[in-house]
């Protein structure tokens, strides 16, 4: 799984690369953290508020930093198939 924190690197973005992780290490899952901080590739994605976070190139959260529940949902559902 490919979890990709879409944001320039201020510290919102830094919060929710730690939750992010934080929440895959609780679940146990294989994965694979990138951040994404070039401005173009963030807008690729079209996301107008960072910080973001995307799952396998898909974005599920945008502009916020959801909680490590949140987050963990978010990525049960993403290895789910839901």
């Amino acid at each position: 799984m490919k979890i990709q924190i879409l944001g320039t690197g201020c510290a919102k973005c830094k919060k929710l690369a730690e939750t992010a992780e934080t929440a895959a290490k609780e679940l146990g899952l294989d994965y694979e953290l990138v951040k994404v901080t070039e401005i173009g590739d963030i807008l690729d994605f079209g996301v107008m508020a960072t910080p973001g976070l995307a799952i396998d190139g898909k974005v599920l959260s945008a502009g916020k930093v959801p909680t490590v529940e949140q987050v963990r949902a978010l990525l049960q559902g993403a290895r789910d198939g839901r």
